[in-house]
């Protein structure tokens, strides 16, 4: 089971043997304790659960503390990783750290991006606006017609402006580049969705 929780931390670049460069994001992955193991037989399915970033005790209530009593840890964050019963070679309170993750192995990347507010139909769907001449003075980002002649009415699925970003992402088949098992960190190639601190899984 390859599977970690992460936090972005920075873009940077690295080189590699033949001297190529490559643009890379660094993510202080793990490490993750299993809490739960959940079978088709008392589930309905097969999942490991992970617990990531420590908590202070104080912020949960008692319910979810004796739930994590077993991996005999307090965390921040609980996420659970669809897996083969076959594929369970995991037990409560075993760490995975990135030493499970090799170089030049293919992950896929699930993180939030960034939320950018409010925003107007030119940002946020790319449209080209009014003309800039001829009349126009305060119509330049304005989206234009919005409903049908005649109708009456804004067709549903209509593009205008609206709240963007905060959405989950996810990226498959990204590239590990490095891994430095010292400080727990994962170089993947490209550019992860989201600010410095978002939370990202990591799934082989």
């Amino acid at each position: 089971m390859k599977f970690i929780l992460g936090e972005k931390q920075h873009m940077t670049q690295v080189f590699d043997e033949k001297g190529r460069v490559h643009p890379v994001t660094v993510i202080k992955a793990g490490p993750v304790v299993v809490t739960q193991i959940k079978t088709l037989e008392t589930d309905g399915y097969d999942a490991v659960q992970v617990g990531f970033g420590e908590q202070k005790e104080s912020r949960l209530g008692k319910a979810i503390l004796g739930h994590m009593k077993k991996a005999d840890g307090a965390f921040k964050v609980l996420k659970e990783h669809r897996v083969a019963q076959d594929g369970i070679d995991v037990s409560i309170g075993d760490k995975i750290d990135v030493s499970i993750f090799e170089i030049g192995d293919a992950v896929t990347a699930v993180s939030i991006s960034k939320g950018k507010g409010f925003q107007g139909v030119v940002k946020r769907h790319g449209f080209a606006g009014g003309p800039r001449t001829h009349g126009q003075k305060h119509n330049e980002r304005s989206p234009g017609s919005i409903g049908a002649g005649g109708v009456q009415l804004v067709r549903k699925g209509k593009r205008m402006a609206g709240r963007m970003g905060s959405d989950q992402v996810t990226l498959a088949n990204v590239k590990i580049v490095h891994v430095n098992q010292e400080t727990g960190e994962l170089f993947v190639r490209g550019a992860i969705p989201g600010r410095r601190g978002t939370l990202v899984e990591i799934r082989g």
